[in-house]
C-alpha cells in the first residue's frame, strides 16, 4: 500500500462524472456492487456506529499499538540502521494519503526503494503487474536489497503504529489511499472514509494488489458496516497467516 507503488486508477462513478477531490458524498439509489449490478444503496444502510462502539475500537487500536512499538521497539531501531547501511537516503519514506472524512496526512513507511524512486516511475509503467487503478511490479528495480526483505514480511510497515497512536490510522480499516487514487471515489463509495484507514484490512488479507479499486471500495463498505471488535482481531490474524504463507514460512 506504499505511495512508492502507486499508480492512478479508473474513477469510481455512479454517474461517470469527474472527480472532485473531496466533494460530499452523493445520495445514489443503485450503482454496480462486487457482480456487477448489486444495490449500493442498500450496501450503506448500517454504516453508522454506536459511541461505544467507536470507542471501543479505538481503546483496542491504542492498547495494541502501545505494546507492539514496546515489544517491537528494538526491531524498529534495527530496521532503521540496515535502511540507512543499505542505500543513500532517509530511513523513512513519506507520502500523503487521505484518512477519515477525507481529511489528509503524511504516512510514513521504512524506505525500501532508492531515493527519488518517484522520478523514475513513469518509465517503468510498461511493466506494471497490479490489478485496474494500481501500479505494482513484482520486481521493481527500484528497491534495495534490504527493501525487499522488508516488503515481503510487512515490516516496512511498522512505524504505522505511531499513526495509530495519534488517531490517523487504525490496525485495522480501510484501505488507505494516495490523493490521487481517492480523487476517483465518488458518492456513497466515499462513505468508507467515516472509519480511519488501517494498517491492514480486508483487502490486504485477500490480496491488494490484485484487487481492482472498484472492488476495493465495496470490500471497504462491507467493512465499515460490519464493523466488529473480533472481526478485528480475526482480520489481524489473516494478516499474520498472509505474511507467514507469502514467504513459505
Amino acid at each position: 500500500m506504499s505511495a512508492e507503488s502507486r499508480g492512478t486508477p479508473e474513477t469510481i462513478s455512479p454517474a461517470g462524472e469527474t472527480a472532485v477531490l473531496g466533494r460530499a458524498p452523493e445520495r445514489v439509489e443503485h450503482a454496480p456492487g462486487a457482480n456487477g449490478n448489486g444495490d449500493l444503496a442498500a450496501l450503506v444502510q448500517g454504516l453508522e456506529h454506536t459511541r461505544l462502539e467507536r470507542v471501543l475500537k479505538r481503546g483496542f487500536d491504542v492498547v495494541g499499538a502501545t505494546l507492539l512499538l514496546i515489544l517491537l521497539s528494538p526491531l524498529l531501531i534495527a530496521i532503521a540502521i540496515m535502511v540507512k547501511i543499505d542505500s543513500p537516503g532517509p530511513v523513512l519514506f513519506r507520502h500523503p494519503r487521505v484518512g477519515r472524512d477525507g481529511e489528509w496526512f503524511w504516512m510514513r513507511k521504512f524506505r525500501t526503494m532508492i531515493k527519488d524512486a518517484d522520478a523514475h516511475k513513469l518509465r517503468l509503467l510498461h511493466m506494471n503487474e497490479a490489478a485496474e487503478g494500481l501500479f505494482k511490479i513484482r520486481e521493481d528495480p527500484r528497491v534495495t536489497r534490504f527493501g525487499r526483505f522488508l516488503r515481503s514480511t510487512s515490516l516496512d510497515e511498522l512505524p504505522q503504529l505511531f499513526h495509530v497512536l495519534t488517531g490517523k490510522m487504525s490496525l485495522v480499516g480501510p484501505r488507505p489511499l494516495v490523493p490521487d487514487e481517492d480523487a476517483k471515489i465518488q458518492g456513497e463509495y466515499r462513505r468508507r472514509l467515516e472509519m480511519r484507514p488501517g494498517m491492514t484490512g480486508v483487502w490486504q488479507v485477500q490480496g491488494a494488489s490484485e484487487i481492482p479499486i472498484h472492488e476495493m471500495a465495496l470490500l471497504d463498505l462491507d467493512y465499515v458496516r460490519e464493523w466488529s471488535l473480533w472481526g478485528d482481531v480475526k482480520l489481524l490474524g489473516g494478516t499474520a497467516a498472509h505474511v507467514v504463507r507469502r514467504r513459505g514460512i
